[in-house]
């Protein structure tokens, strides 16, 4: 929807700047009432069909019941212009919801439109429909959170007609539009719905479930027409159906398209997973309006930057409505969780702009996937029997067993007795970890996974892989039910370099941690290995968007962009790794080891070349010294790139390449570092290889 002039923006959790809504005049949405439908008239008292038409003539709308004589009425009971308690003076009939008649009014004492709410059918105490008004009512009372309408009064007027006093909630009126009025106008092509509004919406929702939840309640009957976006938020209404965790009793009303099947809700009954089921659903039917929903309704695969992040979200969506209760989310704020991540990733694609997001589920990796770009050549390329300082660059894709004990941990599960235990055991190296992890209380899952990780670190994957067992033996929980021991098993899979099985395990839990960098990350890696680059560009660049403290997906792309042959694009790239994180002194190597390496058969032009130089002074080498073995190869390296390339006018001055480089210059430069190198050698065979070539490159002099 676009944004009218002099509007204010409004921030929703701090996540997004939605367009405030531009909704009409209360007074705009008074409509002519609904008839009730005559297969939905029954008898308040007795439940007996009522006001049905016989022989073509239509039925009655107030009446008595045949069958119990109690009067029965479906007619709005409020008219315009009637005055309720002397202060509410009833404006029109909006649209009403299965159980209640709901009236526009004004309050007169404070000067502002409030909704008022009450039974289509009052007569004969209407039993059931009262039962769920005064769970309403009830509710309403003790609730007090921004996405969940304000209830303001209770009134009582006399209805002439029914000879009684009818009950009416006062709440607050929501200005704006339901999800399904929205959803409508943009299938009117009267809107539009971004894919990041929709799961901002959802959101909301789940802020009021996780009010809900924690205090026991479920709401039981969401769908888009109970929602409501305001101006400046989002509000759930329609209470009548809010129940205790755990009661199955009294009247049950639901929406069969937004809500668990009858024969689970007869097993079962309602709880937070059917709550959850009704979001997930929800959510489906806005995203069939955005943008990308609508692309793939008409028989479109998802493309461009978004395509992957539809991917998940329509795995999260399954997840969510899953048939299988065990498979879906255990609560609301794990399913916002990943909501938010994938929000983040949506504007990050978008705009740009990273939105760091730390994981409450993994731990951040103290290894980044790279198998040497991002380190400096060892000193065998110069001293070895067969040197060689300029072959071509190896781009540094890691094994598939290296990438096992190198993609992120996840975090203890705080439900396992030795979550304390396992948040603080640490060791510099795997088998010290094993020890102290024979020292746990218990032999839990979570230890039990600990160890699996400590004998993938030391490339034992079978061991790795009796751990795991003896965890899945271990765990209580249905199949599948536990994300951590399916990573875990993709993580075995990739130390037995068995590709399919450990993407048959990440795409398992896809659904599940559809929000998370971690497992789009092994994704990009286990594509990019399988050779389907445009995924792992995907995978990779939906999780450097959104975070760059994730070097490992800068690596992936740098890689990729190499393997195109765009030399620039994969400096560009590894340069936007921040100095603030740990692999930044990597990434510079690997920026200064492009610039001047050789890809494929493509040598580096001269102002590549002078590029390189002119970064190396800069590089963070040898723990700090300034004249250190890595220094001195590198340094070596650009020069005889230099000299190769013998465009020497192009290279201007540098501190590396001198004042004014030319090939006998050059020579001496190289030479020099050739001598230096050898100081560095460890065998007396390295010096003198080392010295020879040192030895090969001075100027020849004659005299």
């Amino acid at each position: 929807m676009t944004e009218p002039a002099g509007r204010m923006r409004w921030t929703s959790g701090e996540f997004l700047h939605l367009p405030a809504l531009p909704v009409p005049d209360p007074e705009d949405t008074v409509v002519e009432p609904r008839p009730v439908a005559e297969d939905q008239r029954v008898c308040g008292r007795c439940g007996h069909p009522v006001g049905r038409g016989y022989a073509g003539r239509p039925g009655r709308t107030e009446g008595h019941c045949a069958n119990c004589g109690a009067r029965y009425a479906f007619l709005p009971r409020l008219a315009p212009g009637e005055l309720v308690e002397q202060r509410y003076e009833v404006l029109g009939c909006l649209p009403r919801g299965g159980q209640s008649w709901v009236y526009l009014a004004r309050d007169n004492h404070l000067h502002s439109h409030v909704v008022l709410k009450g039974l289509i059918n009052t007569g004969g105490a209407a039993t059931a429909a009262a039962e769920l008004s005064a769970r309403e009512r009830d509710t309403l009372t003790t609730l007090d959170h921004p996405n969940i309408v304000r209830i303001h009064n209770f009134v009582r007027h006399p209805d002439p007609m029914l000879g009684q006093d009818n009950e009416y909630i006062v709440m607050e009126h929501v200005s704006g539009l339901s999800l399904h009025e929205l959803c409508l106008r943009v299938r009117a092509h009267r809107a539009e719905l971004p894919l990041e509004h929709a799961l901002m919406y959802l959101l909301e929702v789940l802020a009021a479930f996780r009010y809900l939840h924690e205090r026991g309640l479920l709401y039981c009957d969401l769908k888009p027409s109970n929602v409501i976006r305001g101006q400046d938020r989002i509000k759930l209404i329609d209470f009548g159906g809010v129940r205790l965790i755990g009661d199955r009793t009294g009247v049950l009303t639901y929406t069969e398209q937004f809500q668990v099947g009858a024969r689970e809700w007869a097993a079962t009954g309602l709880n937070v997973g059917s709550d959850l089921f009704a979001v997930g659903r929800t959510l489906g039917a806005l995203f069939e309006v955005t943008p990308e929903g609508r692309a793939l309704t008409e028989g479109d695969r998802p493309r461009g930057p978004l395509a992957h992040t539809v991917d998940s979200l329509l795995a999260l969506l399954a997840r969510a409505a899953d048939a299988d209760p065990a498979r879906r989310f255990d609560s609301a704020a794990e399913l916002a969780g990943q909501l938010t991540g994938l929000l983040f990733e949506v504007q990050s694609l978008r705009d740009g702009q990273d939105r760091p997001l730390p994981s409450r589920l993994f731990r951040p990796s103290a290894q980044v996937l790279d198998a040497g770009l991002g380190a400096v050549p060892l000193l065998t390329a110069w001293s070895g029997p067969r040197p060689e300082p300029l072959a071509a660059l190896d781009f540094g894709l890691p094994t598939l067993p290296e990438a096992a004990s190198r993609l992120p941990v996840p975090r203890p599960d705080p439900l396992d007795p030795e979550a304390a235990f396992l948040t603080v055991v640490r060791a510099g190296e795997p088998k010290a970890l094993l020890a102290k992890l024979r020292t746990a209380r218990q032999r839990t899952v979570g230890v039990l996974l600990a160890d699996c990780r400590a004998q993938l670190e030391l490339g034992q994957p079978e061991p790795a892989a009796e751990s795991l067992a003896q965890a899945r033996d271990l765990d209580q929980r249905p199949a599948g039910a536990n994300w951590r021991i399916t990573w875990h098993a993709a993580l075995v899979a990739l130390a037995r370099a068995d590709l399919p099985a450990a993407l048959a395990c990440l795409r398992e839990i896809t659904g599940r941690l559809a929000g998370e960098d971690s497992v789009k990350l092994a994704l990009g890696f286990c594509a990019e290995h399988r050779g389907d680059h445009a995924e792992a560009e995907g995978r990779y660049q939906a999780v450097w968007s959104r975070d760059r403290v994730r070097v490992s997906a800068a690596f992936g792309l740098a890689r990729l962009r190499l393997r195109a042959g765009q030399r620039a694009e994969a400096v560009r790239v590894l340069d936007e790794v921040p100095q603030a994180s740990l692999h930044h002194a990597a990434a510079r190597i690997a920026g200064f080891r492009i610039l001047c390496g050789t890809i494929g058969s493509a040598e580096p032009e001269a102002e590549q070349v002078r590029e390189a130089a002119l970064r190396l002074p800069e590089l963070y080498l040898d723990a700090g010294e300034t004249d250190g073995s890595g220094r001195a190869r590198l340094t070596a390296l650009v020069q005889e790139v230099a000299l190769r390339g013998k465009d020497f006018s192009a290279l201007g001055a540098t501190e590396v390449l001198g004042p004014a480089p030319a090939e006998p210059g050059l020579r001496r430069l190289l030479e020099r570092s050739y001598r230096s190198l050898a100081g560095h050698a460890g065998t007396a065979a390295e010096v003198t290889r080392l010295v020879d070539q040192a030895n090969r490159l001075r100027p020849k002099s004659w005299w």
